[in-house]
């Protein structure tokens, strides 16, 4: 059974009222959550949510504001530079070293963190064959493709033996290809002992982790299983018609409507989960109110769905009660 990250001694990562301001600038609003020791858990966002800035006060580049934060035992904000022994933190940006080949930047990163050469050779080896770089490892960084830079990133990222790994939005600009054989990586970093908490745009690969946490403008609307997520979000009825842009503006204005938003082709309606006389007919009767046409039928919820429905029902929380919310 999973450990439960509730208790702070089966949690890698406990973080406490977690707020951090740039100028006026509020980034992170008291965040508090826990990852249990061997989870996989995700923070899911757009840009501009607090991903980074809450990577970076995990790794302890950035100093906090308010809260508390411990990792792996370490008590970050008395000692971040202890914390860095402890952690494997991958950026967003790559920052190999492009004029050394993949050899060598690992033994530069290795050196950095006093890996004597035997354990080293093993350690590479090992990596090496895990992200299928070993027949490129006398190629310089530089002429790597994205998808290997990132993989190179990871194994430097991974030569220390860390036991908790944050990982910040790392398949970002990466093909879809290289993308799958990164999260194969992830998923076998729990059973090498090894906590991940990783950061990502993207739901599909949201959907991949054990819990999801769900941030906007600094703030964890949710946090849960996947599936948990879905389940508890309530209806959603597509609409495919030829303008899902003016469905949307015609639906958001009927009384009873939390959400309509457009998804690919089609429009997304979330009706509010106190009025289930919104059904396929009546969704139906409003678009031919609004001199539309298009059908209607009710869909599975996914992770999109899931925090598109919670951040509306935020922002109707905060405009019932007249206060500072998302």
């Amino acid at each position: 059974m999973a450990p439960d990250p509730a208790d702070e001694r089966s949690a890698a990562i406990q973080v406490r009222d977690l707020a951090k301001r740039f100028g006026k600038t509020t980034a992170l609003h008291g965040l508090t959550f826990a990852v249990g020791h061997g989870e996989i858990l995700g923070l899911v966002g757009p840009d501009g949510a607090g991903k980074t800035t809450t990577m970076r006060v995990l790794a302890g580049i950035l100093p906090r504001d308010r809260g508390s934060v411990v990792v792996d035992g370490v008590d970050v904000v008395r000692h971040p530079d202890r914390v860095k022994d402890h952690i494997g933190y991958l950026s967003q940006v790559f920052s190999m070293y492009g004029d050394l080949t993949v050899d060598e930047n690992i033994r530069f990163f290795a050196d950095l963190y006093g890996i004597p050469h035997r354990p080293l050779m093993e350690r590479s080896e090992d990596l090496l064959r895990l992200t299928g770089l070993h027949p490129f490892r006398r190629r310089l960084a530089d002429a790597l493709s994205g998808g290997m830079k990132q993989k190179l990133a990871l194994i430097c990222t991974l030569i220390h033996r860390p036991r908790v790994l944050l990982l910040d939005e790392p398949t970002t600009g990466v093909d879809p290809v290289s993308r799958r054989d990164f999260w194969r990586i992830i998923h076998q970093m729990p059973s090498e002992g090894v906590t991940v908490l990783v950061s990502t745009p993207y739901m599909d690969e949201a959907s991949r982790c054990g819990r999801v946490g769900l941030l906007i403008a600094g703030r964890l609307l949710d946090l849960a299983p996947p599936d948990d997520l879905t389940a508890r979000t309530g209806a959603v009825l597509e609409v495919a018609c030829d303008a899902p842009a003016l469905a949307c503006r015609a639906l958001r204005a009927e009384a009873g409507i939390l959400a309509a938003e457009i998804f690919g082709g089609t429009a997304h309606v979330y009706p509010l989960p106190q009025t289930p006389e919104w059904t396929e007919s009546s969704i139906q009767a409003a678009l031919s109110k609004a001199g539309l046409g298009g059908s209607v039928r009710r869909v599975p919820a996914g992770l999109e769905d899931a925090f598109v429905a919670r951040l509306a029902a935020q922002r109707l929380a905060g405009e019932a009660g007249g206060g500072d919310h998302v």
